[in-house]
C-alpha cells in the first residue's frame, strides 16, 4: 500500500479551537514541505521500492560537488537533507513536488525524529525508577541500589538499567491525529507532541 510521506521542520506547540464545539486542540506545528523528488528507487533496478525527498533551503557552497551534482541533474535546488521513504514512490515521479496536500484533516500519521538530548542521567529520570527514604540517616536516596550478584557468577548481567546517557535518539510516535492542514502556509497541525526539539527535521508518514 503505498503511503504519503513529507519532511518537516518543528515549529513548536499551540492550541487551536475546534469549530464544531469550540474545543481546544493541544497541537504541534510542523512546517511541511515543499520537498522535491530527488530520486525514485524501484525492486527492478535497486531492489526495493523508495522515494527521495529533499528539504531544507541552504546555499551551494554548504553542499559537495557530488551532491550539487545529484540535485542539479533531476533539476532540484540545493536542499539540506535527502531521506528515503520506503513504499511511498506511488505515482511520484522525479521532479515533482510534495506539499501539505498530500495529507488531510483526520488522517493518522507517524512521526520519527531525533529526541531531545538529555546527557547523562540517572535511574530515576532515564529508567522511572522509584527514590529511596529521604529520612532516619538513609544515604540512598537516589542510588540505583544493588545491581550484582554473589559468588554465583560474579558479573553483572547484560542490558541491566542504570545510569547513562538519555536522549538523542531516533523516536518514532505512532498513532497521531492530523488537526489541521494550510497549504497556504505549508503547516500542518499534529495533535499532541512530536519527538525532537524545536527546528528539528522530522519525518511524516501516514500510519496504517
Amino acid at each position: 500500500m503505498t503511503m504519503a510521506a513529507i519532511l518537516a521542520k518543528k515549529l513548536g506547540m499551540t492550541q487551536v479551537f475546534r469549530s464544531e464545539d469550540g474545543g481546544i486542540e493541544r497541537v504541534t506545528v510542523l512546517e511541511a514541505g515543499p520537498c522535491p523528488v530527488t530520486a525514485v528507487r524501484t525492486s527492478e533496478r535497486d531492489g526495493y521500492d523508495a522515494v527521495q525527498l529533499g528539504f531544507g533551503a541552504v546555499r551551494e557552497k554548504s553542499l559537495t560537488r557530488a551532491e550539487l551534482g545529484h540535485l542539479k541533474k533531476v533539476d532540484a535546488p540545493p536542499v539540506r537533507q535527502l531521506v528515503e521513504f520506503r513504499d511511498a514512490a506511488g505515482e511520484l515521479t522525479v521532479g515533482d513536488t510534495v506539499t501539505v496536500e498530500a495529507f488531510e484533516p483526520g488522517q493518522k500519521v507517524k512521526v520519527s525524529s531525533v529526541s531531545k538530548g538529555k546527557g547523562f542521567q540517572g535511574t530515576v529520570k532515564r529508567h522511572n525508577f522509584s527514590r529511596g527514604p529521604v529520612t532516619h540517616g538513609s544515604h540512598n536516596v537516589r542510588a540505583p541500589g544493588s545491581i550484582g550478584a554473589s559468588a554465583t557468577p560474579s558479573r553483572v548481567f547484560k542490558g541491566m538499567r542504570g545510569p547513562g546517557r538519555m536522549g538523542g535518539e531516533r523516536v518514532t510516535q505512532r498513532g497521531l491525529e492530523i488537526v489541521q492542514v494550510r497549504p497556504d502556509q505549508n503547516l500542518l497541525l499534529i495533535r499532541g507532541s512530536v519527538p525532537g526539539g524545536r527546528g528539528a527535521t522530522v519525518e511524516v508518514r501516514t500510519d496504517g
